[in-house]
C-alpha cells in the first residue's frame, strides 16, 4: 500500500496585505494541494517563520524593510546549513524583471512578477513540483550540494540580486545576525555586537547581555560588516570600534584591546597594531 505524499507547506513574505491575498488566491486555483502555513510582512519574520514551520517553499518578495528578500534568503540558506537540513525551494516576489532573470537564469531559483499571474504560477507550481519530486526520490543522492552546502551557486545568485538592489550606491551592509542561543535561535542587531571571535568552527557573537554562536567564519564577516565600524584586530577577531575603551600593552609588549562593558581583553596581533599608531 502506497503512503500518501504529505502536502508541500510554504511561507508567503511580503509587504504589502493585498499582494499576499493575492498570491494566496492565484496559488489555490493552480496548486489547490499547497498548504499555506504562514504570512509574513517583513523578512524578519520571514525568516521566523521558515525557522518555526520548516517549510518545502518560500516565497520572498524582494523589497521589504527589515531585512530585503534576498537577505532573508541568505540567512535561511544558512538556517538549513547549520541544520543540517534541506534548503526549502525559493520563489522570488518582485516588480523588476531585471532581478527576476538573474535569478532565474541561474536555475537554483524561480520568480514570478507582481501582480502574480496565473499562468506564471502554473509554471512556477510544476517546476518546484518537479524539483521537490526529485529531491524526494528513493534514489536520490543524500545531501546533495545544492542541500547541504547553499553557496554554490545559490549564494552567487543572491549576492548579484543583491548589488542589482543597490546599484551604484553605498554598500549595503549586514544588519542582523541569526545566531544560535542555547536551544533557539535569536535575531541580534550588528549595531549592538561588541566584537566577533572565532574558532575552526563556530564564531562567538558577543553582545553587552548576550553570547551567541553562528556558523560564519570571519573572513565571510568582514566582507559584509561595515569596515569604518568593524575592525578586525587579530586573524579570528572583528571588533566594534565604539566598543574599545582602550588599548593597553601587557608585560610582552602586546597591545590589548580593552571592550567598554565587558570583561574581555582582546589580542591585537603583529599584523593590525598599525591601527593603534602610537601605543
Amino acid at each position: 500500500m502506497n503512503t500518501p505524499t504529505p502536502p508541500v507547506r510554504a511561507v508567503i513574505a511580503d509587504d504589502e496585505r493585498l499582494m499576499r491575498e493575492q498570491l494566496r488566491a492565484r496559488l489555490a486555483e493552480v496548486w489547490p494541494e499547497l498548504q499555506i502555513v504562514a504570512e509574513a510582512r517583513n523578512g524578519l519574520e520571514a525568516v521566523a517563520l521558515v525557522e518555526q514551520h520548516r517549510p518545502e517553499l518560500v516565497f520572498l518578495d524582494i523589497r521589504m524593510p527589515g531585512l530585503t528578500g534576498v537577505d532573508a534568503a541568505r540567512q535561511i540558506a544558512q538556517m538549513a546549513v547549520a541544520d543540517d537540513e534541506h534548503l526549502p525551494e525559493i520563489v522570488f516576489i518582485t516588480a523588476y524583471d531585471q532581478y527576476a532573470v538573474e535569478a532565474f537564469e541561474q536555475g537554483v531559483c524561480d520568480y514570478v512578477l507582481k501582480p502574480a499571474e496565473r499562468e506564471r504560477l502554473q509554471v512556477t507550481a510544476q517546476r518546484i513540483r518537479q524539483r521537490l519530486a526529485l529531491r524526494d526520490a528513493p534514489d536520490a543522492e543524500a545531501g546533495s550540494s545544492r542541500d547541504r552546502d547553499p553557496t554554490p551557486p545559490l549564494q552567487q545568485v543572491l549576492h548579484k540580486l543583491a548589488a542589482q538592489l543597490n546599484p551604484g550606491g553605498a554598500p549595503r551592509y549586514l544588519e542582523w545576525i541569526q545566531a544560535s542561543v542555547g536551544q533557539g535561535i535569536q535575531m541580534i542587531p550588528v549595531a549592538e555586537v561588541l566584537f566577533f571571535i572565532s574558532d575552526e568552527k563556530y564564531t562567538r557573537v558577543q553582545t553587552p547581555t548576550v553570547e551567541a554562536l553562528i556558523r560564519k567564519p570571519i573572513k565571510e564577516l568582514i566582507d559584509e560588516l561595515d569596515p569604518a565600524v568593524f575592525w578586525q584586530i587579530h586573524r579570528s577577531t572583528l571588533v566594534n570600534v565604539k566598543a574599545i575603551a582602550a588599548v593597553t600593552r601587557d608585560f610582552r609588549g602586546r597591545q590589548i584591546v580593552s571592550v567598554r562593558g565587558h570583561g574581555e581583553k582582546l589580542e591585537v596581533s603583529r599584523s593590525y597594531t598599525h591601527l593603534f599608531k602610537g601605543m
